[in-house]
């Protein structure tokens, strides 16, 4: 996948660094060229020293240089300097016979004023040379001087050494101010993704356009236009599926009245053994039917991205709990299970009806999946600011490695029991609406199975 960070790095550091290249490359030059010109003008100056020097005397060319001058001319630190003086034909006047007498060639014709600088060789060693032609009583002279290159060298790798050190610095730095930048421009698109990476599966809510920058804009509005459609899908689903569990709950009731009243009229169609045994099959795929579809309408109000928090009061929950005694308490006589209740005072704040339905699922599962002359018990207490519903079952238990995929919608561990796999999953949605937490672990007995929903402050 391409990464704006990737392409934006690339474009900025790579110009940065061949300007980098250019810059330490003209900044080589603009040291080294004068550093050469001081060299040069050090050997020209000598030059003329010597030509100063010079004098027409007794109708012969002298050079006045004594010991102490010479030794100084060819003092050097590393160095070794060299030098002649030579008359118009090339005749020797005085310095070092072996220098070169291409150097008395200038490349191009100078003045007295003039002086030229060449590179040569000298005693198997490169030299740099200046050349200086002078005049004295109309006779020409050319003086040369030649010094070795080790000073020169030594400067220039000094030049390249301190440029090299500078330049990685600057490029150092360059890249550490163009990554933080790039960083600190990307800052916005990163709140963003974990924004969104922090959001559950339901939570629709359009992005706040606030603090969102002028180029983010369009994709935000984008994708909120995307989270409406979406949101706009999901409330028609819900809403469909709330009409239709709504309109076939009175068709199944009248349904299920009927059947009873057959069952139950004397001389009726239930006097013939066959007939009874598919009315009770009948009455009992009703029963189901009914309990299907309320948990349809159970699962379509618990939603928890279509809940509004304005939905919730102050409610207590062992009056809740009261409320839901008398269906499962005729349940339970019918299995011979002994339904029990351990109710202190508690209060949570939650929506009624939602409640009901979770108080419901969570009692009728119990019942369900636990044998015949068996035990279910149903508590509430306080637990810090908030509360907790408890229901302990003395059934077959959940495994722990099944623990989490029960809370899927139309997950089942026992086949033979009826049911449709809705309960816990209506169960989880409700405690999320309400900020609850659901938590399945193993009955304090060891057999059984304990559900608890904790509820927060």
């Amino acid at each position: 996948m391409p990464s704006i960070r990737l392409r934006l790095l690339k474009w900025l550091i790579a110009p940065i660094l061949l300007i980098n290249l250019a810059g330490g490359a003209l900044t080589y030059a603009l040291a080294w060229v004068p550093a050469q010109r001081a060299f040069d003008d050090g050997l020209s100056d000598a030059a003329r020293a010597l030509a100063a020097r010079l004098s027409f005397t007794g109708g012969a060319l002298q050079l006045d240089l004594p010991p102490q001058a010479e030794k100084a001319l060819r003092s050097g630190a590393s160095d070794a300097v060299y030098f002649a003086v030579r008359q118009q034909g090339g005749g020797l006047l005085a310095g070092d016979p072996d220098l070169l007498l291409t150097a008395f060639e200038p490349q191009r014709e100078l003045t007295t004023t003039q002086t030229q600088a060449q590179d040569g060789n000298m005693r198997g060693a490169p030299v740099r040379i200046a050349v200086h032609q002078a005049s004295v009583e109309g006779r020409r002279v050319t003086i040369a001087v030649a010094k070795t290159l080790r000073e020169r060298v030594q400067a220039r790798q000094a030049i390249f050494r301190a440029l090299m050190l500078l330049e990685a610095l600057l490029t150092l730095s360059a890249v550490g101010l163009i990554w933080f930048s790039v960083s600190t421009g990307l800052r916005p698109l990163n709140r963003l993704r974990s924004e969104l990476n922090a959001r559950g599966g339901a939570e629709l809510e359009a992005i706040p356009p606030t603090n969102v920058p002028y180029e983010l804009e369009p994709v935000v509005t984008a994708f909120n236009g995307l989270l409406e459609r979406v949101s706009e899908g999901a409330q028609a689903q819900q809403h469909f599926l709330a009409n239709v569990a709504h309109q076939l709950r009175t068709p199944l009731a009248g349904l299920q009245a009927q059947l009873e009243w057959l069952g139950q009229r004397e001389g009726g169609p239930a006097a013939d053994p066959g007939v009874a045994q598919s009315l009770r099959l009948m009455l009992s795929s009703t029963e189901r039917m009914i309990r299907q579809t309320n948990q349809l309408l159970a699962l379509a109000r618990a939603e928890p991205s279509h809940f509004e928090k304005t939905r919730l009061e102050a409610l207590a929950l062992d009056r809740l709990v009261e409320e839901s005694i008398q269906p499962f308490v005729e349940q339970a006589a019918r299995k011979d299970i002994d339904l029990g209740f351990d109710l202190h005072a508690t209060n949570v704040m939650g929506d009624r009806f939602l409640l009901r339905d979770l108080i419901d699922n969570l009692i009728d599962n119990a019942i369900r999946y636990t044998p015949a002359h068996g035990r279910v018990t149903v508590s509430c207490r306080r637990e810090g600011e908030g509360g907790v519903l408890a229901v302990e079952d003395s059934g077959p238990g959940i495994p722990p490695a099944k623990r989490e995929a029960v809370f899927n919608r139309f997950v089942r561990l026992d086949e033979k029991t009826a049911g449709s796999g809705l309960g816990l999953a209506i169960v989880r949605d409700i405690a999320t609406a309400h900020g609850a937490s659901v938590a399945i672990d193993s009955a304090p007995g060891g057999q059984g199975v304990l559900i608890s929903v904790r509820f927060p402050p």
